[in-house]
């Protein structure tokens, strides 16, 4: 889900717009999508705080949610980063192959999310070093000889 796909009706029943792309898939994905959009940003305590909610919600439900919660909200920030990968992906087709620019603006906010989560994990270090070198903020590596 996108949040701006999601309505309130006047019952105050949820509606959801743009739902034909939906499919199963890993209990992480609809917090992730919902918490981590490419469009709208929020405070991490605000994050954290839903995301404890929804697994406790999970839990009660029996679905098949990790018993441990940093192994799931770990499985939610790998599922964010990787929509925002994709999203990056779409956005560059957009721009270049397309010509519409116009989502350039939202941009820096999913790189900023995708350098949040990459930085948070050592495993990650390898694509933190790829967007640096994207965007051209790698720092320089190896040995110096007279200039420094």
């Amino acid at each position: 889900y996108m949040p701006r796909n999601l309505m309130v009706g006047r019952d105050h029943e949820l509606g959801v717009l743009d739902f034909q792309d939906a499919v199963y898939g890993p209990i992480s994905y609809d917090i992730a999508s919902l918490l981590r959009d490419a469009f709208l940003s929020w405070d991490e305590e605000f994050v954290l705080d839903v995301t404890v909610r929804y697994w406790e919600a999970a839990r009660r439900a029996k679905l098949p949610v990790d018993e441990d919660f940093g192994s799931f909200y770990r499985a939610v920030e790998w599922m964010g980063l990787q929509r925002h990968l994709k999203v990056a992906g779409i956005f560059a087709r957009l721009t270049l192959r397309d010509g519409k620019p116009k989502y350039l603006a939202d941009t820096p906010r999913f790189i900023r999310y995708i350098r949040t989560t990459a930085a948070r994990y050592t495993q990650l270090t390898p694509l933190l070093r790829v967007i640096d070198e994207v965007e051209g903020t790698a720092d320089a590596t190896g040995f110096a000889f007279g200039r420094v």
